[in-house]
């Protein structure tokens, strides 16, 4: 599999916090590390409280 952000290919992938995107660990490390990051996990955490099982995300941030 390719990661769908940065294109490399990958054994491994997560879904991305961001949106709907598999993404590799070294993607997924970046993503940890943006300033957005928590904000982005506690909107899905409140959305899946709400019984909103298929949160799109909140968009991934142009600078990452």
């Amino acid at each position: 599999m390719r990661c769908e952000r940065c294109g490399k290919e990958t054994s491994s992938f997560i879904m991305s916090m961001f949106n709907t995107e598999m993404i590799c660990m070294a993607c997924k490390a970046a993503e940890k590390n943006h300033p957005d990051y928590q904000k982005a996990v506690d909107t899905e955490h409140a959305e899946v409280c709400r019984g909103n099982y298929n949160f799109q995300g909140i968009g991934k941030p142009k600078n990452l």
